[in-house]
Formats: structure tokens, sequence, C-alpha cells
């Protein structure tokens, strides 16, 4: 048994090979990441997840603020961490192209909204987090910002299948169209954030006005007793309301959903901008990028390969992988958050919407 657990942990790569993944490494990441989906299986299942509206008490409950905080700042800290270390398999930070620094600019715009802005500036309080929603949510960002921070840094990882052919090679004509895909991907993903960030903005306002119509009612009614009455409890904790049917959510419950994914679905497109490394300046050496080892694609990614060598395109694999990802992983919770909007205020406030999909009650 001591062997075989000591031959186990001598094949795990070095914390070396890690930070930032080496291209071996990197294709064994991508691989992993890209079945995280199946995972998923388990949230359509289960309604168990204390954080949020759903949270419940535990002694392994971590201040919502901190948690959340915590778990979404992993991925740019490893991002940029990756970005500028010195790598013997890729350029230095500075030779990148201005496309790949582009991207983890967007990157680490979004998550500084969702790790700084949102928890401690905009949120008027987060319910505690279970340390176990905190752990997963940042293995997965981490394994997310390694995919991207590889990609980013030139690794060249072969696909199967590949469905780049010599006709739709670098050298083949490209239509107009096409090349406005990176320009189409940067204004897909500024509109995503904006709303995101919208959507989010309005239900903070309608719990904060909620929680001061309650404290005033309270006020009026005589000092409330125990806890609440020694202001020891954030007047805001708890208190969640349905948004009403205009706007942004006329159609849907979860809006900041759509545009996320409406986000990550540019930031991909913005992806196809990133250059070949035989395209970088003659005075950077390309013998050192990394040629990482093939990666057999997982059946759902095979339409977006095709489609990038249909279009003669490069393949933005761990963006497309961090969509689907983030959509597979988004769903459950969204539709789980419609039956506790449905069990909280009745079938009359939903008015009939779908919690990411307009008129459907199961979704």
């Amino acid at each position: 048994m001591g062997a075989t657990i000591s031959t186990c942990w001598g094949a795990l790569p070095s914390t070396a090979e890690l930070f930032p993944p080496s291209p071996t490494v990197y294709t064994s990441v991508l691989c992993c990441f890209q079945y995280f989906p199946l995972m998923t299986v388990i949230q359509w299942i289960l309604s168990w997840h204390p954080a949020g509206k759903t949270s419940s008490q535990s002694i392994f409950n971590i201040p919502g603020r901190i948690a959340w905080s915590a778990m979404e700042i992993v991925g740019p800290i490893n991002l940029i961490y990756s970005m500028v270390t010195p790598s013997p398999y890729a350029p230095s930070f500075t030779d990148l192209p201005k496309s790949n620094i582009l991207i983890v600019a967007l990157y680490c715009i979004h998550y500084f909204n969702r790790a700084i802005i949102s928890p401690f500036f905009s949120a008027p309080s987060m319910s505690p987090i279970h340390a176990a929603i905190m752990s997963f949510a940042m293995v997965f960002n981490w394994f997310n910002s390694a995919c991207l921070a590889g990609w980013l840094r030139g690794y060249n990882v072969p696909t199967i299948p590949n469905f780049h052919t010599a006709s739709s090679g670098s050298a083949s004509p490209r239509s107009a169209v096409v090349d406005l895909l990176p320009t189409v991907g940067v204004i897909l993903f500024a509109i995503g954030m904006a709303g995101n960030i919208y959507s989010e903005t309005a239900l903070f306002r309608l719990r904060r006005e909620e929680a001061e119509k309650r404290a005033a009612k309270k006020t009026d009614d005589g000092p409330p007793a125990g806890a609440e009455a020694q202001g020891s409890r954030n007047k805001f904790h708890k208190v969640y309301v349905i948004p009403p049917s205009r706007g942004v959510f006329r159609y849907i419950l979860y809006p900041h959903y759509v545009f996320e994914w409406l986000e990550w679905v540019g930031f991909a497109l913005a992806g196809t901008a990133l250059a070949p490394f035989s395209a970088l300046p003659a005075s950077v050496s390309t013998s050192s990028v990394g040629i990482a080892p093939p990666l057999r694609l997982a059946p759902w990614l095979m339409p977006a390969a095709w489609a990038a060598g249909k279009l003669a395109i490069p393949l933005p694999l761990p963006a497309v992988v961090f969509v689907v990802n983030a959509v597979t992983n988004m769903l459950p919770h969204a539709r789980w958050g419609r039956k506790w909007y449905v069990e909280k205020f009745g079938e009359k406030a939903v008015a009939g919407r779908g919690a990411v999909v307009p008129g459907c009650a199961w979704m």
C-alpha cells in the first residue's frame, strides 16, 4: 500500500511544472477540465448549495464576503503569475502579441469586479458560504486560469480530431466577417459585463429597499427583540426579494447569468485574434515555444473545433471550454433558484418566467 501511494505521489507534477504549467501538464489539466460538465450532473440531481439564498447553518460556514472574494480571486492571481513568470517553454510576457495581453486584461477586469467590487462595495450583504462550495470554486478557477495561461503563452496543443486542413490553413483567404470576429467578441464581452453588473446591481437595490421597509415597519411596531435589537446583525442579512417582471427581468429570473455567458462567448470570439507564434517579431526566439502532447477532444467540443477549421481561424479551445463549463455549472443553479422563488413567493410572483429561458418552467 505504501509503495503504491509513493509511486502515485512520485508521478504527480512538481510545483515548478504546475506554476506555471509546463506543456505536458497543460494538456493534462485541459483534458481534465474539458470533462467538468459530467460533474454537473450531480448539481441537477441535488439541490444542496449552501451559499447565497440557499445557505444554511453550519460550523463549516465562512463569512460570505470573504469566501466569495477568496474563491473568485484565485483565477486572476494564478493567470497573472503564470503569464509573468519566466518559462523555458514560452516567450516572456513583454514579447507576447497585444491580442494576448488584451485577453488577459478582459479576464482580469471581470474578476476584479467579481472578487472586489461586487462583494465589498455593491452587495448589501452576503450570506455565509460553506467551505466545500468555496473550495470547489477555487479549484474550478485554478483549472480554468491554468488552461487559459497555457493557451495565452502560446502552447500549441494538437487536437484529435483536427479539423484544420491544408486548404483551411493560415495562407488561405479569409472573409471580412471572419476578420471581424475578435472585434465582435470584445463588443459582446463589454455588453455582457455591463448587463451582468446592471442586473446584479438591480437585485442589490431591491434588497436594500426591502430591508429599509422592514426596518421602518419594525420601528413603527416597536423595537425588535433578540440579536437584531442589539444591532448585532446586518439588517440586509437574508433579505431576498423576487424581481418584478420588467426590464431585464421581464422574461427570465436570472438575466445576470445569461449576460455572463454572453461575456464569455465574446471572450472566446476575441480569442480568435491570437496570432500564431510564427508571427512574433524576428527578435523573439520561438524555438522554446511549448509543443504540448495531443488532446482528444470531448464530444461536445467538436462542433467548435469543426467551425474553427471551416473558418480557418485558430481554435480558442480553453476559452470554449470555459464557456461550456460556465453554462453547465450555472444552469442547474438557475433551475433550483427558480424552484426556490416559487416556494418562497409563489407562482403568481414568478409570473411564468423561466430561470434563463423565457416561459420555460423547467429552465
